[in-house]
Formats: C-alpha cells, sequence, structure tokens
C-alpha cells in the first residue's frame, strides 16, 4: 500500500509541470482552452492617416534617392487616430502605431506592421497587431490580425480594409476597418 501511494504521488508531481528547455521555460498540462472559453469579437471603426498639415500622423522615414514617394522601398511611421464614424471629429476610439512600407517593385502594395491600441469601451487598453500585405489600390483589402494584449489576449483573425476617402495631392487617407477576431 505503501509503494502505491508513493507512487500515485510521484506520478502526481512530475506531470504537474513538465519542463521542456531547462529552468528557462515550464509547460502546465492543462491547456488554455480547457480554463477558458474562446470569445468571438466585431470592430468596425476608421483609419485617418494624415501625411499633410503642421500636424501629420504619418510621416516618411525613408525614401530611395531619385524615386517618387510612392516607390519601393518608401517607410512611414504613423500614430493615426482611429475614430467611430469617418468624419476626423467624431469618437476617438484608439489609434494605429507602426510602420507601413511600399514593398513591391511591381504592384502598388504595403507591408502593414500596426498596433491598433484601443481607448474606448471594452477594449480600452488591449491593442491588436496586424502584419500583413496591403494591396491598397483594391477595393476591399485582408490583413491578418496575428496577437493581441488585453481582452485580446491570444488573438488571431482578420482585418478588412477598404478605402473610405483618398486625396492623391496630400497623401490622405480615410479606411474603414472591419475586424473579426478570437480570443480568450
Amino acid at each position: 500500500m505503501t509503494s502505491f501511494v508513493t507512487y500515485a504521488y510521484f506520478i502526481i508531481l512530475s506531470t504537474s509541470f513538465t519542463t521542456i528547455h531547462g529552468l528557462f521555460s515550464e509547460q502546465s498540462p492543462l491547456s488554455l482552452s480547457a480554463l477558458r472559453m474562446e470569445k468571438h469579437t466585431r470592430l468596425h471603426f476608421y483609419f485617418h492617416d494624415i501625411q499633410s498639415g503642421r500636424n501629420p500622423t504619418a510621416i516618411r522615414i525613408v525614401r530611395p534617392p531619385n524615386k517618387p514617394v510612392d516607390s519601393f522601398g518608401t517607410c512611414f511611421i504613423t500614430d493615426d487616430v482611429l475614430t467611430e464614424k469617418p468624419e476626423a471629429s467624431s469618437k476617438l476610439v484608439g489609434r494605429a502605431q507602426g510602420i507601413y512600407a511600399f514593398a513591391s517593385q511591381h504592384d502598388s502594395v504595403l507591408l502593414m506592421v500596426l498596433n491598433f491600441a484601443f481607448m474606448e469601451g471594452m477594449c480600452n487598453g488591449s491593442t491588436l497587431s496586424i502584419l500583413g500585405r496591403n494591396p491598397f489600390k483594391k477595393a476591399m483589402r485582408e490583413m491578418p490580425i496575428v496577437g493581441g494584449s488585453g481582452v485580446f489576449r491570444y488573438a488571431r483573425g482578420y482585418a478588412l480594409a477598404r478605402t473610405f476617402s483618398f486625396n492623391p495631392k496630400t497623401g490622405d487617407a480615410v479606411v474603414q476597418y472591419n475586424v473579426s477576431v478570437l480570443h480568450y
């Protein structure tokens, strides 16, 4: 009987934490999905990318020599506002912070590396991260959501973008986003 109790105790302790790569990381035998229910959230907002005026929200940080502003290799850093409606004066729901770059020598394509940092409602203090290809001249573009924080921890999903307005002289744009995300 003593050996059975000792054996059972050993099995329970040895499976409570399984070490993978020494002391650096540990893996629990319980999966996250067993503890929490996955949620599906849909978001709708407008992204205001302003390159003109006294307070631009997108600034060119790299421009290849002797090339136009919309050519391969041009990079922008951004701190764009996200609003509830297309008007810049509508309710602020967050900011899009990151970098986008012209990433094709043959097509009108941007590489988007953005965090949507939300400041309103249940999303306040949470982020979603986009890393993907944006063929911005297409009517509808789909980009992957690759992660998040706060209420969007373990996020995955997609963002559909549609240009609401664009001024070719200034480069200013308003883009409508519909986001569908799974998270815990």
